[in-house]
């Protein structure tokens, strides 16, 4: 489904023109239906790898590599069929929703335009879509929700409404960069059940970008340890917290704080380290 091959990145000091690679050869592959967890320290090239796949690279960068979704070289392919690809097979929920929405208009502007450029709906049609989603993201009050600005809703339920517009279009490929990042850890338990209930009911696939590595663990398949710009080792789960290859893995794990209350999706890990104590 993506398939990363070799990806190197390179940027240019405009000041100086002094080169920096910031990505070093990273190569992975990303089944139909399947959720990767990219986790590492921050700078460690996880949001960077995201912008490579969208082609929102730094002005300047240099791409290397090979980028292909479902076949098609995303870093040889023409502007319109780039374009093409984002509004339907692509969709990025990004870690600050206030960010991701016009301040200046309501919610309803967010998702009715949404659907009316990626799935060819007339305005009535993609209001009732609207609410549905909304509806489907744990949101009851539709009618107000709609109408609202992003100021005047939480973080949590603003996150949810992305996650909804995220959806909307029926992408193939799910692009989430760090999305809980600013919500506490009662409202990220439920926004991360139901990003991990709608991508499997609408069979995405993801690639889940954290530095929190028990969170990616509990909505992901398999996860990549990124050091440095360089992925140092990929595994289930399981694997990377049984068996770490790499002493970064190690110490990343013992880093991790043991913050999650009973209930919260990431807590199976600390419950587990309980158990086997």
């Amino acid at each position: 489904m993506l398939r990363i091959n070799n990806l190197v990145l390179t940027v240019t000091d405009p000041d100086t023109g002094q080169q920096t690679e910031i990505l070093h050869g990273n190569s992975f592959e990303l089944a139909q239906g399947e959720a990767l967890g990219l986790v590492g320290e921050s700078g460690s090239g996880k949001s960077m790898t995201l912008k490579c796949v969208l082609g929102i690279e730094p002005p300047g960068a240099r791409v290397t590599g090979a980028i292909e979704l479902d076949g098609t070289d995303m870093l040889t392919a023409s502007g319109e069929a780039l374009r093409k690809i984002r509004a339907n097979d692509l969709a990025l929920i990004a870690q600050n929703p206030h960010g991701a929405l016009n301040p200046v208009l309501p919610v309803e502007r967010f998702l009715i335009e949404g659907m009316s450029d990626a799935r060819s709906k007339d305005k009535k049609t993609a209001r009732v879509l609207a609410a549905d989603l909304l509806r489907q993201v744990g949101i009851d009050d539709t009618e107000r929700v709609l109408r609202s600005y992003p100021h005047q809703l939480s973080g949590g339920l603003l996150q949810r409404v992305v996650i909804a517009g995220a959806i909307s279009g029926d992408p193939k490929l799910l692009l989430a960069d760090e999305p809980t990042t600013a919500l506490d850890v009662t409202t990220q338990a439920e926004v991360v059940a139901i990003l991990d209930e709608k991508r499997r009911e609408h069979g995405l696939s993801m690639v889940f970008v954290t530095h929190d590595l028990d969170l990616a663990a509990a909505v992901c398949d398999r996860l990549a340890v990124m050091k440095d710009g360089e992925i140092v080792e990929i595994g289930t789960p399981e694997e990377i917290r049984d068996h770490p290859e790499t002493e970064y893995t190690r110490n990343l794990m013992a880093a991790r704080p043991m913050l999650y209350p009973k209930g919260h999706p990431a807590a199976f890990l600390s419950e587990n380290k309980e158990a086997q104590a």
